[in-house]
């Protein structure tokens, strides 16, 4: 049975720390100043939205690949601070094989380490497991970005692997990504109820 996701719908997830929205073409206001004054939360993207001219394609690239039902960008609002705070999505989305990759995420740097990465990446996944139907969520990261590698596996992913050299760095050099995943048995038994533990019990369900 495929998967119950229609990138047409306008899915809101939240809970008491961050909200996540549908990015619209209004929101380049709003995320404008990461993209002027802190240029290297991209260093590792394969994307870039540095600048006020990379922020408007980087956008618009992620709006027409929603349309076309491939993407889900979401704007992401910091509710303990009280600001917007970055951007994630989903993407390669297959309902028919019932999976989908997370990821294109990034926060400024007021908003790292401060949990909200895991209260969004819980709300992500249950979306997608409980309220879509997937069976597999997989990430991707270049091999080289350590910090991103842990935050990931802090969430409960298993290392699958790397892809050597499938990727182009803005600098020209080539990339090795690699791979990771969670499946939907493996949030159900243990990756959920581990979230739940580290995000608090406060969380509003």
């Amino acid at each position: 049975m495929p998967a119950a996701f229609d990138a047409h719908q306008e899915y809101v997830l939240e809970n008491s720390a961050a909200l996540l929205r549908p990015m619209q073409q209004s929101d380049y206001d709003l995320l404008l100043p990461f993209a002027l004054n802190e240029p290297d939360l991209w260093r590792y993207s394969l994307v870039q939205a540095a600048g006020a001219d990379g922020l408007r394609h980087y956008m618009q690239l992620a709006l027409d690949a929603r349309t076309q039902g491939r993407e889900y960008p979401f704007i992401v609002f910091d509710k303990v601070q009280k600001k917007w705070a970055g951007s994630t999505r989903f993407y390669d989305i297959q309902p028919a094989q019932q999976t989908l990759q997370l990821g294109y995420t990034w926060y400024g740097k007021a908003h790292q380490g401060t949990g909200l990465n895991k209260h969004c990446k819980y709300l992500l996944l249950q979306a997608a497991f409980e309220q879509w139907g997937m069976e597999r969520v997989e990430f991707r990261a270049d091999a080289e970005n350590s910090r991103s590698l842990a935050a990931m596996k802090s969430i409960g992913c298993t290392m699958e692997g790397v892809l050597r050299s499938n990727g182009l760095r803005p600098d020209g050099t080539r990339r090795n990504s690699a791979v990771l995943s969670i499946l939907k048995e493996e949030w159900t038994n243990s990756v959920k109820g581990m979230l739940l533990e580290k995000i608090g019990r406060t969380v509003a369900l």
